[in-house]
């Protein structure tokens, strides 16, 4: 058993994350101010005698002292290797830490009791077996690390505590369990707790070579199927070469694919370098399988596919007709194209520069105009596949140009697929909703598709997937938009713009009347001499039941009659054959929503009273009517000044601003009471106030409201007008022109004021819309009031 009899005033040398044994000898690095200040106060305590300086060795672990330190003298002071100082320490023998006392010198001094060790003698027999096992396990260890000399020593250990403090030295052991070796008084204990964590030690070091053993074994295998596998790829090649070139195998041999298929000569040079590259590699590399799927797609794109135009221009404008009413424009355009292309194909000019005769055009306008159906029409007209790309909500510029093929599931884009799917390099490629392309970080897909409608480089488009020149330049594409604003400058400067800007009543009637009628007959399981609809009720759904610029409202409504008149005569309310007039409508599927303005009773108008014009507006859905209101404030309540109202842009702004002006300097001049305006505030509220609204276009509009608030005549409730106003009075150009006559016709409007400068625009007008307004061109505000402005019955002074 441990007992302790010595005591001890020593200074501490504290060791932080590290652990001196009795029997260690270590060299510790002066530079460290507690080390040497530790030495250097047992030097000044040993003096002159013939004892070595001793000092206390305890370990400090995240700031805290072991119980136990070690006794060690200083055998040395002089240069570490590195040439720092240092001294070399000997442990001595374990002693229990006790208070604290005072010393010479600044180290900490502390008063111990040597740790005497007990071994009976003679050794039991367990105590012989553990010593043995220990050596055993310190003499394998050590052989493997090839500490052959070390060996030796261990061997000549006979004490147990000499013994069980030397696995000290072992670097596997943490600090903790350092600590936990020198704070066992008991020299068997200490024995058994370093054999158990040598062999534990041992055992983890078996795992790992075992592991080490396997992966090396797998890595040798793997190489040896390499050298088989290019071996076997040897034979195969000489008896191919031998056999005529393989023709069991061409089925499965992509070399014979590719040299036998029907391509380019640079996409074959690029096809057979990959072929190459899957002859060298093996079968469970992945790039096996990147090559294999990119050969495929290559083998499968139609490189050298056309179809062939049909030339018969004639005919293609009969079966854009035939399909689609009225869309002039386009179906020039497109007769256009085939004529020119048949000219070229006639002259031999059909490959010019080493592109080919392509078409860009971008069909620009509200919903429901048939922009997307058109694709396909143009598609049936020139003989060619076509293929729809919905566009909308991309966000990925990848999904246009492809993906790289280093990419998990990597795909090429969107472009290359169409291609792949329409089966020919001339197809008709509609690009939908090109507006509502998005950006990201993943980048911008209007920006890749600037390569894709360029007609001067499109011919050398490149996928990031394929990564060979695809010709591009004979397709034909449309692009579908609902605002031109939306399209990036850069990408509507490649396209040929075509606007359709809606449709007239009698453009609708008959399109009702030759495409949707039928179509929603077969949906609803009717024939056509079952239920028959008058023009008249086709004239008045599309006036009164719906107001848009498209037709898709007004099919949802024959939608909803016909399901009516099936549902009632289901139920045994009605009799098949009927004809659906006019005067069923409102029994049918309930009262009309847009009544025109011109219909109304006159109290109920809101032109009814002074300071409210109709105005035309341009709106996503096409042409529409707006109204401005225009009030004066109480002069009691002093609110002066300008109030908006109704979502407006800063144009809109500027031009009310511009409006008011213009009246507070000419009011004289127009004989309107304008000296109230400084004193009393003005408000001008647009209706519809959800909606945002912008643009110079109103700005005659809230002139003529102003001005009828302060001469107290009313607008003529047939007026419309459009324009912008400059502050000296001039009617100013604007856009829209076209879109704002359909929506004044399909509004009841018949009188519309336009700038001048406009009156060109009246060409793109259809006639029958143009018979049916009376459009007045102005260049100056006193025109357009003189117009608009009702004359006045009484006298009036001031506005009420």
């Amino acid at each position: 058993m441990a007992s302790t009899s010595v005591s001890l005033t020593l200074p501490v040398l504290p060791l932080d994350d590290e652990v001196v044994l009795p029997g260690m000898v270590v060299p510790l690095d002066l530079t460290d101010a507690e080390v040497r200040g530790a030495v250097e106060a047992a030097q000044a305590a040993a003096g002159s005698g013939s004892g070595k300086p001793r000092v206390l060795l305890v370990p400090r672990v995240d700031g805290t002292y072991a119980g136990t330190g070690v006794l060690g003298t200083v055998e040395q002071v002089g240069r570490l290797s590195d040439g720092d100082p240092g001294a070399l320490i000997r442990g001595l023998g374990r002693v229990r830490i006790g208070a604290g006392t005072t010393g010479p010198g600044a180290a900490l001094w502390v008063e111990g009791e040597v740790v005497q060790e007990h071994t009976p003698e003679p050794l039991p027999g367990a105590v012989t077996e553990l010593i043995k096992e220990y050596k055993a396990l310190a003499t394998s260890w050590l052989r493997k690390r090839g500490a052959w000399q070390v060996v030796d020593r261990v061997q000549q250990i006979e004490g147990v505590s000499a013994l069980a403090d030397n696995s000290g030295y072992s670097p596997f052991l943490t600090v903790a369990q350092k600590v936990e070796l020198l704070e066992t008084a008991d020299p068997v204990a200490r024995l058994k707790l370093a054999v158990t964590w040598l062999s534990d030690h041992l055992a983890e070091q078996d795992v790992a070579e075992s592991i080490a053993k396997d992966v090396q074994e797998g890595v040798d295998k793997q190489q040896r199927e390499f050298l088989l596998r290019r071996q076997l790829e040897a034979v195969r090649k000489e008896l191919r070469e031998l056999n005529g070139d393989g023709e069991g195998e061409a089925a499965d041999d992509y070399r014979s694919r590719v040299e036998a298929a029907d391509l380019p000569e640079k996409v074959r040079e690029a096809a057979l370098k990959e072929v190459e590259k899957l002859e060298r590699s093996s079968d469970q590399s992945p790039e096996g399988s990147w090559i294999r799927t990119w050969l495929d797609t290559v083998l499968e794109l139609p490189w050298n596919e056309r179809t062939e135009d049909a030339y018969d221009i004639r005919g293609a404008r009969e079966i854009l007709d035939a399909e689609h009413a009225g869309l002039g424009d386009v179906k020039d355009r497109i007769t256009e194209y085939l004529a020119v292309r048949k000219r070229r194909g006639e002259r031999g000019l059909g490959v010019v520069g080493g592109r080919r005769g392509g078409a860009v055009l971008a069909l620009v306008g509200p919903p429901g105009v048939g922009k997307t159906s058109l694709g396909e029409s143009v598609a049936h007209a020139m003989g060619r596949k076509f293929v729809r790309v919905a566009l909308g909500g991309v966000r990925d510029e990848a999904e246009i140009r492809g993906h790289r093929r280093t990419y998990v599931g990597a795909l090429p884009g969107r472009i290359v697929r169409a291609i792949k799917e329409a089966g020919s390099m001339n197809p008709v490629v509609l690009l939908d909703e090109i507006d509502k392309v998005g950006s990201d970080f993943r980048g911008d897909p209007a920006a890749a598709l600037l390569e894709v409608l360029d007609p001067a480089q499109n011919h050398t488009f490149r996928d990031h997937y394929l990564e060979v020149e695809l010709d591009l330049s004979d397709v034909v594409f449309l692009a579908t938009a609902n605002v031109l604003e939306a399209i990036p400058e850069a990408l509507a400067d490649r396209m040929d713009l075509v606007r359709l800007d809606g449709y007239t009543e009698d453009e609708k009637v008959v399109i009702a009347r030759d495409h949707l009628l039928p179509r929603q007959l077969e949906r609803a399981g009717l024939g056509a001499d079952e239920v028959i609809l008058e023009e008249p009720a086709l004239r008045r759904l599309a006036g009164e039941y719906t107001r848009e610029a498209g037709v898709r409202t007004l099919e949802r409504s024959i939608a909803r009659l016909l399901r009516k008149v099936a549902s009632q005569h289901e139920l045994g309310e009605r009799e098949l054959p009927f004809t659906i007039t006019e005067q069923d409508l409102r029994a049918l599927i309930g009262r009309p929503h847009h009544v025109p303005e011109s219909a109304q009773d006159p109290a109920e108008r809101r032109t009814a009273v002074p300071g409210v014009a109709t105005g035309l507006a341009v709106t996503g859905a096409g042409g529409d009517v707006l109204f401005v209101e225009a009030s004066l404030a109480d002069p009691e309540t002093g609110a002066a000044g300008l109030t908006l109202t109704g979502q407006l842009g800063e144009v809109m702004k500027e031009s009310a601003q511009i409006a008011l002006s213009f009246l507070r300097s000419h009011g004289a001049e127009l004989e309107l009471p304008v000296t109230g305006l400084k004193e009393r505030g003005v408000h001008i509220h647009f209706p519809a106030g959800a909606v945002p609204k912008d643009g110079p276009s109103a700005g005659i509009t809230m002139t003529t409201a102003l001005a009828s608030l302060l001469s107290g005549r009313q607008v003529r409730t047939d007026v419309a007008m459009t324009g912008e106003v400059s502050l000296t009075g001039r009617v100013l150009p604007i856009g829209g022109v076209k879109q704002k006559l359909l929506a004044a016709h399909r509004a009841g409007i018949s009188t519309v004021i336009i700038p001048k400068r406009n009156e060109a625009d009246l060409d793109d007008v259809p006639a029958e819309v143009l018979e049916r307004l009376e459009v007045h061109p102005v260049t100056d505000v006193r025109q357009v009031l003189e117009l608009a402005l009702q004359e006045a019955e009484l006298a009036v002074t001031t506005a009420a």
